[in-house]
């Protein structure tokens, strides 16, 4: 390995960007439960107590409506807090502040309040943590403006995207995932920041194009890599960012290949797959040889069984057979 890079975790990607951020910036604090004197639930804030004190890494009480509005408090009047929910399944008991304050203020004051605040944490599925605990947040908080959603799918962007996000003077909402934390992966040792809304194209194909995000980006370089096999070159796109998100990229795509998948992890019904494809059919309508198709999980509460809860994602194979029935 070159002595200028480093092959780290993304959870260690995720603390070296929190510990840059805190350096460079004094009114950069953390908060959430956990996040001080257990090092974080995973291990993402490990040492930074240690390092930066309890004046700016501080542990909450088990309230997720009172700390969420305790950083937006804070952003209002010159803070930089990023305050991790132990679960995006949480932040549902602490909505209200995202969505009628976080997202509405800088509106609703006429400009003279700016709420720069990251909330970060799991989203998605985990291995048997059942419905209450495998929801993705995406396609919810992204239909209310003035919300940043991002979602990275390795420790590179999951580094450069955490930066950027701490810098932005909105309000981010970042989404990490828990099977993804021991995710490795060789990245710079130097300082670099990854841009907010673009999108990157991982694999360069000529015969569909795969959209993807987050975790799903595994499921879509796997079912690329297998099609290859058979002389099928599928272009990879990843969102990085859900919202604004980089339609053009994928447009361009699609103008190429004349075909499209999209994969979620999240339920089809007004997800961001169907956000997608109507964006894709109304700026690609013309090009398209196939309807477009996308892979999400099934319209059903997550199941606690192994065997039922893997039917239920998005898969390889299934993902595999809407290409081949796309490319039909």
């Amino acid at each position: 390995m070159p002595p200028d890079m480093q092959r780290i975790e993304l959870r260690e990607a995720l603390r070296q960007a929190l510990d840059e951020e805190m350096t460079r910036d004094e009114s950069v604090v953390i908060m959430g439960e956990e996040v001080a004197e257990y090092n974080g639930a995973y291990k993402v804030t490990k040492g930074l107590l240690d390092k930066w004190g309890a004046e700016r890494v501080i542990d909450t009480p088990i309230a997720e409506l009172g700390f969420a509005g305790l950083g937006i408090g804070a952003a209002m009047t010159g803070m930089r807090p990023v305050v991790e929910f132990m679960s995006w399944n949480f932040s549902f008991v602490g909505c209200d502040q995202i969505i009628s304050n976080a997202a509405k203020m800088h509106y609703m004051s006429g400009g003279r309040f700016q709420v720069p605040i990251v909330f970060r944490g799991p989203n998605g599925a985990a291995a048997q943590v059942s419905s209450q605990h495998s929801h993705c947040v995406e396609s919810f908080y992204s239909n209310l403006p003035g919300l940043i959603v991002i979602a990275p799918s390795t420790p590179y962007d999951a580094k450069g995207l955490l930066k950027s996000a701490i810098r932005n003077n909105n309000p981010v909402l970042f989404l990490e995932n828990e099977m993804m934390y021991g995710l490795k992966e060789e990245i710079p040792r130097d300082e670099f920041l990854v841009p907010i809304g673009k999108a990157k194209v991982v694999r360069s194909g000529s015969d569909l194009t795969l959209v993807a995000y987050s975790r799903m980006m595994g499921v879509a370089l796997e079912a690329a890599t297998l099609l290859a096999g058979e002389g099928v070159q599928i272009e990879v796109i990843d969102l990085r960012t859900i919202k604004p998100l980089d339609i053009n990229t994928v447009i361009k795509s699609v103008h190429k290949t004349n075909r499209c998948v999209v994969i979620e992890e999240g339920h089809y019904f007004a997800g961001i797959a169907a956000e997608v494809g109507f964006e894709i059919g109304q700026f690609c309508f013309d090009s398209l040889d196939a309807p477009i198709a996308r892979v999400c999980q099934r319209e059903t509460p997550m199941p606690y069984s192994k065997v039922l809860e893997k039917e239920t994602l998005p898969t390889v194979d299934r993902v595999v057979h809407a290409i081949r029935k796309t490319m039909r």
